[in-house]
């Protein structure tokens, strides 16, 4: 008898395990429906093959996250069918599960800007800055109807738990009772471990990680829908995305003759130009006409009249993608050459050592340097790394000086910015290099009340902000050029990454890393349209070309004036798979082996071509490795410089 009523204990920590399976089923749900547009299944009987995929990454999550609550709700202390033992495991099981299942309705929408699910790094984005609190509290209002639907599924999930309860029980032959429930305990203990190593209860299989998730499917955006958010934080607790690492066949001979992380060039006579670089927030190459002239979007509009006339002057790189995924990546990439993948670099435990960076190089040439970013001083990390790198001048919200013109959110609104950093720049001495990161075109993409009539909404809320942050850069240029520093500077605009999509050819997963690059210097003839692959980390090493450095130095990016050295590629990554493009196909590794390879036009990565795997696709999985190697040992021996 004492055996049957411990089985109702079972049987109903049984039923309330499982509905949290229900409740991660009705989250991917939901999830999917918020992001179709990104994510795209096919089938209804394709969905449901990815939701039973899921259900092993559901089990580690769901495991992990009631561990506390399963050891309380088994073990034997006498009590545990009385009123007050239940309601405090009432309170731990809501406690515990609410919160972790409240990570998946952030990433209803979260995704939408980083493309991958939220890991412990998202919490990096949010450490430096200073207003949290209007920040969630924005997300709340913008965004109420996630919050309706969490709290909808919080309630039902309360009145689920409540409709079965366990039957009242009191033990009075205690050895049967320790007995039964010390092997329960046990077969329970081993299949929750089981469980949270994902099925597999082999010591020498490592348990399921986020890259497992791409092994069930075809294209490998859907890889986000067989994960859930729980997963990737739990799963990125305490982990460093930096690891030592040697690939069969890649010799330092590889690494010297492929990647070529030390460059040195002899192509241009040496001059001492200023050096200007914008790094655009969230300004997606899909929001300039100029970069979309053979993209065949129909009745595609473009909002940026300004970038569109500026084009016409310039160097465009028409074929150039970010080598991060958020702000905090652009910094490193365009300044310093050094991408981030699974993690921000300068989040990482190795931004703190010697760089050689377009930074370093161009003070070693008498430059003096400035950073400009209108948020509160440190926000994004912006200031320790600029301490890092040497910039000499940091301008932030603190040294503009006027909330007047603060939008309320992230820092000044763009115009006034700009013009503070105009203003600024006519007071240096020359040659100095400057760079400034915009914040205007940012959810929750606002602008200037006196603007409302001038700038609208298009497609998506993104599109009046990048016509503000446009024509915020026509004022910069309409007073920059009046100054006697304007004729003698090289300019460089691209974005850190993308943000909202409108157009169906920018949803397909390369495209969404698609930036622009323009380079501009007044009445040179460096003017045209460039569409070889280019990448962030490549501004450096241009730069450093143009203007006649001719010493060696680190960069693993490639100068995108010289066409001989070195071979048009782009790395990034999507969190847990690289992306590599080089010559006719693109190849996605998932740090070990490379997972299909595809027509380099094939920017949907719909057709896997590694059956028919050749030649060329084993140069660039090698290149892929050379590279990856490389850059890892170099961070982590802190090897950042070419001397």
């Amino acid at each position: 008898m004492q055996k049957h009523l411990r089985l109702n204990e079972y049987k109903v920590l049984f039923f309330r395990l499982s509905l949290a399976y229900l409740f991660y089923f009705i989250a991917r749900v939901l999830f999917y429906v918020y992001n179709a547009d990104l994510l795209r299944v096919e089938s209804f009987s394709d969905f449901i093959s990815l939701c039973y995929y899921g259900l092993s990454f559901d089990t580690t999550a769901i495991l992990y996250v009631n561990l506390l609550f399963i050891v309380v709700s088994i073990i034997p202390v006498f009590k545990n069918t009385n009123n007050g033992y239940q309601r405090f495991l009432f309170y731990l099981y809501f406690g515990t599960n609410l919160l972790a299942y409240s990570t998946n309705f952030v990433d209803f929408i979260y995704y939408k800007f980083t493309y991958a699910r939220s890991t412990t790094a998202a919490l990096s984005v949010l450490e430096h800055e200073t207003n949290k609190a209007t920040l969630f509290s924005n997300f709340l209002l913008e965004y109420w109807h996630v919050w309706v639907l969490f709290v909808l599924c919080a309630a039902l999930w309360v009145y689920l738990y409540k409709k079965v309860t366990v039957l009242a029980f009191k033990p009075t032959k205690y050895i049967p009772y320790f007995s039964f429930s010390t092997v329960a305990f046990l077969l329970i203990v081993l299949f929750v471990i089981g469980g949270i190593r994902g099925g597999d209860f082999k010591k020498s299989t490592r348990p399921i990680n986020l890259l497992d998730a791409s092994r069930h499917v075809k294209n490998i955006v859907h890889s986000d829908l067989v994960l859930n958010t729980p997963f990737a934080i739990f799963r990125t607790l305490f982990t460093n995305g930096f690891s030592k690492t040697h690939y069969e066949g890649v010799t330092e001979k590889v690494i010297l003759e492929e990647v070529k992380p030390i460059k040195e060039y002899h192509n241009n006579p040496k001059t001492k130009p200023n050096v200007v670089v914008f790094i655009l927030e969230s300004y997606g190459r899909e929001y300039i006409g100029a970069f979309n002239k053979n993209t065949n979007i129909p009745n595609y509009k473009s909002h940026a009249p300004f970038l569109d006339s500026l084009s016409q002057h310039s160097m465009i790189y028409t074929n150039a993608y970010a080598n991060g995924r958020q702000s905090i990546h652009g910094m490193s990439s365009v300044l310093a050459g050094i991408p981030s993948f699974k993690d921000a670099f300068t989040s990482s435990p190795y931004p703190k050592q010697k760089i050689e960076s377009l930074v370093s190089v161009l003070k070693g040439e008498g430059y003096d340097t400035s950073f400009f970013h209108g948020a509160a001083n440190g926000s994004m990390g912006f200031l320790g790394f600029s301490n890092i790198l040497g910039i000499d001048h940091y301008y932030g919200r603190t040294e503009f000086n006027d909330d007047s013109q603060f939008d309320g959110f992230w820092g000044i609104w763009d115009e006034p910015f700009l013009q503070y950093m105009k203003n600024t720049l006519d007071k240096k001495k020359t040659p100095f290099f400057a760079s400034v990161f915009t914040v205007s075109s940012h959810e929750p993409y606002i602008i200037p009340e006196k603007y409302k009539d001038r700038f609208h909404e298009g497609g998506v809320p993104i599109h009046k902000c990048a016509e503000y942050t446009d024509f915020a850069l026509k004022r910069f240029f309409t007073e920059a050029k009046k100054q006697p520093w304007f004729s003698n500077t090289i300019f460089v605009l691209v974005a850190d990454h993308c943000n909202q999509i409108f157009y169906d050819e920018y949803h397909k997963p390369i495209n969404r890393y698609a930036v622009p690059i323009i380079i501009y210097k007044p009445g040179s003839d460096l003017v045209g349209v460039d569409t070889d692959l280019a990448q962030q980390i490549d501004i450096y090493p241009t730069i450093i070309d143009m203007i006649g450095y001719d010493k060696p130095f680190r960069s693993w990016g490639r100068s995108l004036l010289d066409k001989k050295s070195s071979a048009p590629f782009v790395l990034n990554s999507t969190g847990s798979i690289y992306q590599f493009s080089r010559g006719n196909y693109i190849c996605t590794f998932d740090g070990k082996i490379a997972l299909g390879f595809y027509d380099k036009d094939d920017k949907a990565l719909k057709h896997n071509l590694i059956k028919n795997r050749n030649a060329e696709m084993d140069d660039i999985e090698l290149n892929c490795k050379a590279f990856i190697q490389d850059y890892m040992n170099r961070v982590i021996d802190k090897n950042l410089y070419s001397k």
